[in-house]
């Protein structure tokens, strides 16, 4: 069973630390508070590195920042604006069916709602909750690989999943810190709490950790 942990603790401590590294490519993206694009940068943030992420959008930004402006740039005028974000022609492929869809059936409105979210193409919960957390300030905790591995080493949740992270999470963190959740272990586990041989021995959080699945660490 997961441990009793003081999460309050933890977030305090994290946010603490936080500061004193730089800021996720998609938290930059989101104090735009533009749901488009929000959406546009977390499907640019798949399977790609936040550097990446933030110059790509940025170059793709620069040429278009409305559905309707995005049609009006080719297939591969995109794909040049976000190269080498992993996955560029499908992604391009992707940001097109997007906005098509969204002028088509949504007044040109990204939809505020996770569950509508997930019928737009290449969109998937730690997308939506991106989405609807950034871009419209509801409730929302996005999992990534990050949220789901520090999540579950701490202790607070024993799941398999990112999808069963979410909801055990949503069952045990207080609402107030669902927004910040991900940006903060995402920031964590970039710089101290990494996949493969985490540094233990600087981590902040280290007494609250039950370090779950940690066979050797720095």
């Amino acid at each position: 069973m997961p441990m009793n942990t003081d999460i309050d603790e933890i977030v305090r401590i994290l946010k603490d630390q936080n500061t004193k590294f730089a800021a996720s490519a998609i938290t930059k993206v989101a104090g735009e508070r533009d749901p488009f694009l929000v959406l546009i940068s977390c499907l640019l943030s798949l399977r790609t590195k936040d550097a990446v992420t933030s110059a790509s959008s940025n170059r793709l930004f620069s040429l278009a920042k409305t559905p309707e402006e995005m049609l009006q740039l080719s297939t591969t005028d995109i794909e040049n604006a976000i190269y080498p974000v992993g996955f560029y022609r499908r992604k391009s492929a992707q940001i097109r069916e997007i906005s098509k869809t969204l002028i088509e059936e949504n007044d040109s409105k990204v939809p505020d709602e996770i569950d509508d979210l997930l019928k737009l193409k290449g969109v998937e919960r730690k997308t939506a909750n991106i989405v609807v957390t950034f871009g419209f300030n509801k409730p929302g905790i996005a999992v990534d690989t990050h949220v789901h591995r520090i999540s579950n080493r701490l202790g607070l949740v024993l799941t398999k999943t990112p999808d069963q992270t979410e909801f055990e999470l949503r069952r045990i963190l207080p609402e107030e810190y669902w927004r910040d959740f991900n940006d903060l272990l995402v920031v964590h586990g970039q710089n101290v709490c990494t996949p493969i041989s985490p540094r233990c021995s600087e981590c902040p959080v280290s007494r609250h950790c039950r370090k779950v699945g940690v066979s050797r660490s720095r």
